[in-house]
């Protein structure tokens, strides 16, 4: 028998030792597997920035969704790739950074916030560049809007503004974001199922959701519309009173907004934001950062972001991601037909 003294009977600590080197063993086998598992992907995205920070460009002019995703971003990636830049580059949807990014070609230590507002912007301004000039890696957020009027307008619910756009469309400015994006097309989809002429509706573009609320703020307009988390802090505060939102169902972070479907009106719309890479970076750099923005996804602090802001969490990568692109620029296309925006 193993482990017997010479009198024939078991040692007592022998077997003890025995058991205590293979524990010892294996968690040292664990240990070092762990260390493997997570110096893996942080050794795959450093030899992808090649000694560079990430620099994280919002295509907008600060405190809008592309502002406040891509500073979420750089936090949230904080503890994971080190310390990243965030920079603004604003104006018309987006295009003009983008058209900017895409001469980073090959630089995987460059990321683009981009969206639904984005694709948009690409159709109505007729850019040179679209998404697909991009390396697209992963949608991260989804958003619904909300209708809202100054604290001080007369206008005290959707039926109010309704009316009004019924007697006459043009005359009721609505305030918002780009050009072409989900809040012109919010806007020309209201008008549309109230049986005005969305081609006449008088949508007041801003580079940004700051300055969109300025200029509702000072009744420059007759009512905005905006995404929840730009729009929020400003509902709880009472600077604006909220009409309408368009879920198809009343969202967490504002409760006592009803939707438009609620109000008889059918329209159910949803904004989305993602990242994107500069063209001609490779497979290998590719997969990195998706596997960056991967583990970042599901980390405490993104998902607390995500809550926080009124976010919905709707994470999507690869060819997956690639194929709902493509699906959004034939949607949205469609949509700014139907309202005029486009031919």
């Amino acid at each position: 028998m193993e482990n017997e003294t010479p009198t024939g009977r078991a040692h007592p600590w022998r077997g003890l030792v025995g058991v205590s080197v293979l524990a010892c063993a294996i968690v040292a086998a664990l240990i070092t597997t762990d260390i493997a598992r997570s110096s893996a992907p942080a050794s795959a995205i450093q030899a992808a920035l090649g000694g560079q920070q990430l620099r994280i460009m919002a295509p907008a002019n600060p405190g809008g969704g592309w502002d406040q995703t891509s500073r979420a971003l750089q936090v949230a990636l904080g503890d994971i790739a080190g310390r990243s830049e965030v920079y603004n580059v604003g104006g018309a949807g987006g295009t003009p950074g983008l058209a900017q990014f895409v001469q980073h070609e090959g630089d995987a230590s460059q990321l683009m916030t981009t969206g639904a507002i984005m694709v948009g912007a690409i159709i109505t301004n007729d850019s040179p560049f679209s998404l697909g000039d991009t390396t697209l890696l992963a949608r991260l957020t989804t958003e619904y809007l909300v209708v809202v009027v100054p604290a001080s307008s007369e206008i005290m619910s959707l039926a109010d503004l309704t009316e009004l756009m019924e007697s006459d469309v043009a005359a009721q400015s609505i305030s918002g974001g780009s050009a072409g994006g989900v809040e012109q097309i919010l806007a020309g989809m209201y008008a549309q199922a109230i049986g005005a002429d969305p081609a006449e509706v008088s949508y007041v573009a801003h580079s940004g959701g700051g300055e969109a609320l300025t200029t509702l703020l000072s009744a420059r307009s007759t009512a905005g519309i905006s995404g929840i988390s730009e729009i929020a802090p400003y509902i709880a505060d009472g600077s604006v009173r909220a009409l309408a939102v368009s879920s198809p169902g009343r969202v967490p972070t504002l409760p006592d907004v009803p939707t438009f479907i609620e109000q008889d009106v059918a329209i159910e719309l949803q904004n989305w934001r993602g990242i994107v890479a500069p063209p001609g970076i490779s497979e290998a750099d590719r997969k990195a950062l998706v596997d960056l923005l991967t583990e970042m996804h599901g980390t405490d602090q993104w998902q607390e972001i995500v809550a926080t802001r009124g976010w919905g969490d709707e994470f999507l990568t690869g060819d997956e991601f690639d194929e709902f692109v493509r699906v959004q620029e034939q949607d949205i296309r469609g949509v700014l037909e139907d309202i005029g925006l486009v031919s």
